[in-house]
């Protein structure tokens, strides 16, 4: 008579051996694809996207380790050399602003106080001290990723690969130094990118006005103070209105400013849209900037860097802030009896995600990539654009759900050149130096004295598209590279589909003319219960840490995957995550029920018809969810893995076997199939589940069996 085991005894406890069972995983080494067991010729690779080193675990990085680790398991227990890398991102300017903003409150003294090295030192401290903290969070979630091969975006490694990047692209004609529109943060002094801008609604006003009483045209602008740097006037070539101006200058006095514009004929202008006629302003917007490279039109920069009008005739309104500026300018209109209405609004105003400075369009001197030049690639003629598109057209990457194939399309179609250097000191720095009128491009610096590197440094997102290879070891040739690139699957948010996914794309097809990933896929947000989004304002945000103490990291796991179709959003409460506490449970309890009905079980029992049909209708079931697995239909196949153990092994099966088990009918076959439908269970249910199933899995196995993480699904 075999006894129960003593822990099975006592509730399950998720605190007391989740901590042990990581430490276990880990020191098997099967996390590392070197180790695993069995002769593996298929291989499976996942690149985590790189959590910054700013922050701390959230519930998109949790519904994010939960996708990908139940995938992972899956296929590493299918016989795959399964590869999960492990990294993190240096965030260049949110880390850089964080660790500013910290001195100055602790120290009252700038980054230009401390100098670039001394200031460099500080941040790589605080980015150190963060990457442990991540990374001992992402442990805590059961992740079981290969810590041996540890990447992050900023190391020597990862810095070779963007200045191998820089330098081949460089050398294509590909990346090149021009005066462009950028998104220009006055707080940071920085160069920023769409993604790292937030749209704020702010009321504000809409002018419909003339520049002067015998302009013949009026405009409407919510920005009045840009008006002084308008080169031209656009109107619809269709426009009966106004096709007799077309072609004409006009010399006006604006606001103390001298001004020249010009009427031309676009059809970027909507002739039913208000006055039917736009002010370009080429200097400040980057719509005016496309118009002024389609007409040849002159630039009038009137805001500088620290968003104060400048280089204007008028000396009052020189050195006025914008706001001020606007004032200064709406109110001489009145003066000249020029304002034909004003309508209140509200406005999306961009401003900078980390400074919250108010984003001023400006025309830099930057690095940019040239996504719609021709060049020879692979003895084809393509443009950078055309590669990201053939990726997915080919179905060399496929985008999950696929109704963002669209959503990709139309954002390739509308790039503008990649502006990549950004004006602050943490990151990358770009490999291009300077000697009188001289310009140097090398991977290595110049051996000759009297060269002086480009001060600037290099969009994070520049480097961390380079991820699935530059981890492998790329620019070498690496057996890693042969064997896990182009890599299986990546998940991440539809928010990072353009900002990361298409550059991933863009730098892979770009080296070796292969897609970086054949899957992509996209989870929604995580709401509240109510559906509302988590924020501080509302005090609705969950701590997934939190939740995993309270109630176990499985629960929370299965609370991020059932009923979580791609795409859509999740709605999450703390009800939800104890229903599937209360499913850990079950499985702890019924397991216990299950050794004590077999403690006298001899094996190599052969099931009777009744039970091999019920055993028969698992099998299928297994199949079923191995095939939603394979399809990436997490969200169907965790439902039926509860249901499944709930609802038939516990409330049918196991009760109609008890009482065959008391009755003495049959009672080796009852015991057969409890005990054959329990281990395979387990097996099935591991991916999602991986501690209390890996727990469980030491009271049922087999002497021969290995740990449930190697067991063949």
């Amino acid at each position: 008579m075999k006894q129960v085991p003593e822990q099975l005894n006592r509730p399950f406890n998720a605190e007391e051996v989740e901590s042990s069972l990581y430490e276990m995983w880990e020191k098997s080494g099967y996390f590392n694809p070197d180790n695993l067991p069995g002769n593996r010729k298929e291989s499976y690779s996942v690149t985590l996207p790189p959590p910054n080193v700013t922050g701390t675990l959230h519930t998109g990085h949790a519904i994010m380790l939960a996708i990908q680790d139940t995938l992972v398991r899956y296929k590493r227990m299918s016989g795959y050399k399964t590869l999960w890398l492990p990294g993190t991102d240096h965030a260049a300017i949110a880390t850089q602003s964080v660790v500013e903003k910290k001195i100055y409150k602790e120290e009252g003294k700038s980054r230009h106080d401390l100098g670039r090295e001394e200031m460099l030192n500080r941040i790589n401290e605080f980015a150190a001290e963060s990457q442990k903290t991540i990374l001992s969070q992402s442990k805590t979630m059961g992740a079981s990723l290969d810590w041996s091969r540890l990447a992050f975006t900023l190391d020597e490694k990862r810095n070779l690969a963007v200045r191998t990047m820089f330098k081949k692209m460089y050398d294509d004609g590909l990346i090149y130094r021009g005066h462009r529109i950028v998104n220009w943060d006055p707080k940071g002094q920085t160069t920023i990118s769409d993604d790292e801008t937030v749209a704020e609604e702010r009321k504000g006003k809409m002018y419909t006005f003339k520049y002067s009483k015998d302009f013949p045209i009026a405009i409407s602008s919510t920005r009045p103070e840009t008006k002084v740097g308008d080169v031209a006037v656009a109107v619809h070539p269709d426009d009966e209105r106004y096709k007799k101006y077309v072609g004409k200058e006009y010399n006006i006095a604006f606001a103390g400013c001298p001004i020249t514009i010009r009427v031309i004929a676009d059809t970027a202008v909507e002739k039913d849209f208000g006055t039917g006629a736009l002010g370009v302003t080429p200097a400040h917007s980057q719509i005016d900037w496309d118009i002024k490279e389609r007409h040849n039109l002159p630039v009038k920069q009137v805001i500088n860097e620290y968003a104060k009008m400048y280089g204007l005739a008028n000396e009052e309104l020189n050195g006025k802030k914008v706001t001020e500026a606007r004032e200064y300018i709406v109110n001489w209109m009145h003066e000249n009896n020029l304002i034909i209405s004003e309508e209140d609004v509200v406005q999306n105003i961009p401003t900078a995600e980390r400074t919250g400075g108010v984003i001023e369009p400006l025309p830099k001197l930057q690095w940019w990539i040239a996504v719609n030049k021709p060049f020879k690639h692979f003895g084809v003629e393509t443009t950078l654009k055309n590669l990201m598109r053939k990726a997915v057209e080919n179905k060399d990457t496929t985008i999950i759900p696929d109704h963002f194939e669209k959503t990709y399309y139309h954002w390739i179609e509308n790039l503008h050149d990649w502006c990549i250097s950004r004006q602050i000191w943490y990151g990358h720095r770009i490999p291009v130096y300077y000697k009188g009128d001289e310009i140097h491009c090398e991977i290595n610096p110049p051996e000759e004295d009297g060269w002086v590197q480009d001060e600037d440094t290099l969009d994070t997102w520049f480097s961390s598209s380079m991820w699935t290879f530059s981890t492998l070891g790329w620019p070498e040739e690496t057996k890693d590279m042969k064997t896990f690139h182009p890599t299986s699957f990546l998940d991440t948010g539809p928010d990072i589909l353009f900002f990361w996914v298409a550059r991933m794309i863009l730098a892979s097809m770009y080296v070796f003319n292969e897609a970086p990933f054949k899957y992509v896929y996209l989870h929604g947000m995580v709401r509240d219960a109510q559906g509302r989004k988590m924020s501080k304002s509302l005090n609705n945000a969950l701590d997934p840490r939190e939740l995993s103490t309270k109630y176990g990291t499985d629960a929370l796991r299965m609370s991020l995957l059932v009923a979580n179709g791609p795409g859509n959003d999740l709605k999450l409460g703390e009800d939800k995550v104890k229903a599937y506490k209360l499913f850990a449970n079950k499985i702890w309890n019924a397991t216990r029920f299950v050794l004590e009905k077999t403690a006298d079980f001899e094996e190599d029992t052969v099931l009777n018809d009744e039970d091999q049909a019920v055993y028969d209708a698992w099998r299928d079931k297994q199949k079923d969810i191995t095939s939603d697995l394979d399809n990436h239909r997490l969200h169907i196949a965790s439902e039926k893995v509860y249901d499944y153990f709930w609802k038939v092994f516990c409330d049918e099966i196991i009760e109609t076997r008890k009482t065959r088990i008391l009755e003495n009918r049959d009672k080796e076959s009852a015991q057969a199939l409890l005990l054959i439908l329990l281990r395979e269970q387990m097996i099935v249910i591991h991916p999602f589940m991986p501690f209390i199933t890996e727990e469980v899995w030491k009271y049922i196995k087999k002497d021969e069996d290995n740990m449930l993480i190697v067991t063949h699904w």
